[in-house]
């Protein structure tokens, strides 16, 4: 592993800001903190700025390594020991400096820091500590800061951070500890899931802290999250929605994040990318996840030993809908909440409406596309007032066939496409 010694700011920052972009735990949505008038900025739970990487990732601003330089040899990794890859390491006083600036110029408003593992992750973790104790204390930086833990860095250490930050995650990477063992040799399951699990203790000691005396020192206030890869190891959607139904359950996250696999190594190891990276199964995933968390899904019932693996021609909902037919049409008017959230077409908001709306008066199909319900998929599922849509047959094949036929039609008519700006764009123009 080769250091470049001799590399000014800049330079360091497109390393590292490159070195980030596979990386995609990062949000700053839950948390709120107004600025008190003696410090900079201050924190909204509309989160940080995004751009787009080169290969169409929506990447959180600043969002940057610490350094890409790494005693790990993880095999799917970009960063990897063994990698002959230019390297790069910030200090503690150049990150505070870029977020300092890039917030002064409207460029970012928060700050989202990983790293490699350089020397030791206690060692690690440290300058970590240092960076996010100057942001706070000596620039009265007030803006949202999320950071990575380490997996094995110590506890005092995990501790010293999460009272400095909004947000901390740590990286699953696979989904089961096979793969892990496989692909990533120098980690394992025991010590990414401690500091997952120290995180969710403390924060519900927290909550009771802050019960008794509301000015106690806040720990993540926002949560933790983690990330998992798809598609470098042979694991089944169902494996995955499994486990992230159990960090759910069992670390209370506030996210779990998809990474379709990017063959960057091009090792033996992990399977070669024919189509470029399984986007389509990342996208499944992330719906699938929604379904979880707000649906009243569970992933046994999305999925199964039989059918292990999303369709990727329809969305997790309403592939569900249509191999359980016998639950439908619902009746829109009397349909309880739960209910009309399975139903395809009807989100959390739509759902609301309608048993808001009803309250004073029997609804019809025009009452739900005033409410938002997106008929062309809902209409195969609901009647109202004892009447469907349209004289629509309750067999699965013509169903799917609308559905996919709707969903042609709404990609050949969607508008122009916009590209955000990257922050490069403003820096050398």
């Amino acid at each position: 592993m080769v250091i470049n010694e001799n590399l000014n700011l800049m330079d360091k920052l497109k390393i590292l800001t490159d070195a980030a972009k596979y990386d995609v735990a990062c949000t700053s949505s839950g948390v709120e903190r107004r600025g008190d008038g003696t410090g900079m900025g201050n924190s909204i739970a509309a989160g940080i700025c995004h751009s787009f990487s080169g290969d169409g990732r929506c990447i959180s601003l600043l969002k940057i390594l610490y350094t890409n330089e790494c005693v790990f040899d993880c095999h799917y990794c970009i960063n990897r020991r063994s990698n002959d890859v230019e390297r790069a390491s910030f200090t503690p006083e150049e990150i505070c400096q870029l977020t300092m600036e890039f917030y002064r110029r409207n460029y970012i408003e928060g700050l989202f820091l990983s790293s490699g593992v350089k020397h030791s992750p206690d060692e690690t973790m440290e300058e970590l500590c240092r960076t996010a104790e100057l942001l706070r204390n000596q620039y009265h930086f007030q803006g949202y800061i999320h950071m990575k833990a380490i997996p094995g860095a110590s506890p005092e250490l995990v501790e010293r951070l999460g009272h400095l930050v909004d947000r901390m995650s740590v990286n699953l990477e696979l989904p089961t500890a096979e793969g892990l063992r496989k692909l990533a040799p120098n980690k394992s399951r025991r010590t990414i899931l401690r500091p997952m699990k120290q995180i969710q203790l403390r924060r519900e000691a927290n909550k009771e802290e802050l019960t008794l005396y509301r000015k106690a020192p806040k720990f993540v206030p926002a949560g933790q999250s983690t990330q998992m890869i798809v598609g470098a190891t042979g694991e089944t959607d169902l494996q995955i929605v499994s486990v992230a139904e159990t960090l759910y359950q069992q670390f209370d996250l506030k996210r779990v994040f998809y990474s379709a696999f990017v063959d960057v190594n091009h090792n033996s190891l992990v399977p070669a990318a024919i189509s470029g990276p399984p986007l389509l199964r990342e996208h499944r995933l992330y719906q699938a996840d929604w379904l979880l968390r707000f649906y009243g899904f569970q992933a046994s019932e999305l999925l199964s030993e039989k059918h292990p693996n999303f369709n990727l021609l329809l969305d997790p909902k309403c592939d569900w809908a249509v191999t359980h037919l016998e639950q439908f049409p619902v009746e829109i008017n009397r349909a309880d909440y739960y209910t009309l959230l399975r139903v395809p077409g009807i989100g959390e908001r739509s759902a609301r409406r309608i048993v808001g709306a009803r309250r004073t008066r029997a609804l019809d199909f025009s009452d739900l596309k005033k409410i938002g319900v997106v008929l062309k998929r809902a209409l195969y599922f609901i009647t109202c007032n004892g009447r469907m849509m349209y004289r629509t047959k309750m067999d699965t094949d013509y169903i799917v066939r609308n559905l996919l036929e709707a969903d042609r039609h709404q990609n050949r008519t969607s508008g122009p496409q916009y590209e955000q700006l990257s922050i490069f764009n403003y820096m050398q123009g």
